[in-house]
């Protein structure tokens, strides 16, 4: 659930700094700024950087739970299966996801004026990880209180 959340309220803060370039309220530049202030920042000092460490937290994560967490649920409660299977599948697709953002934030280098690609991309992100997300919480939380997995 902690991940999530900093998932969650990185997301956010992202949105917002696109939104704010979007609207011309905020330069790259300031952009850039705040999200050297960022905790998943790592030491990148672009958008485009910065999106990259969080799609790779993300990918991360989900790879950690497709080896580790999903199995042995799937294992202490086989009824559990169609809840894993979703969530695999939806591992899949979120990482499609993530790489349409990468395309648009590689497009934005050459193109700046593409910026509402960017936002399309990080919509659709949002959209598809925060159901994710819900749904895995909903879910799983007794599960894995009840078997110790986690």
């Amino acid at each position: 659930m902690d991940v999530h959340d900093h998932l969650r309220e990185e997301l956010r803060t992202v949105r917002d700094l696109i939104d704010q370039v979007a609207a011309g309220t905020m330069t790259a530049g300031g952009a850039r700024a705040h999200i050297n202030t960022m905790t998943m920042r790592q030491n990148n000092w672009t958008l485009g950087a910065y999106c990259e460490s969080y799609c790779r937290v993300v990918t991360t994560h989900h790879t950690i739970e497709d080896i580790g967490m999903l199995p042995q649920l799937r294992r202490a409660d086989p009824g559990l299966a169609p809840v894993v299977d979703r969530l695999s599948e939806e591992h899949h697709v979120i990482h499609d996801v993530l790489e349409r953002v990468d395309r648009a934030l590689v497009a934005l280098v050459s193109e700046p004026d593409r910026i509402g690609d960017v936002k399309t991309a990080v919509d659709l992100l949002t959209d598809t990880l925060l159901s994710h997300l819900s749904y895995e919480e909903r879910e799983l939380v007794e599960p894995l209180a009840r078997f110790g997995v986690g």
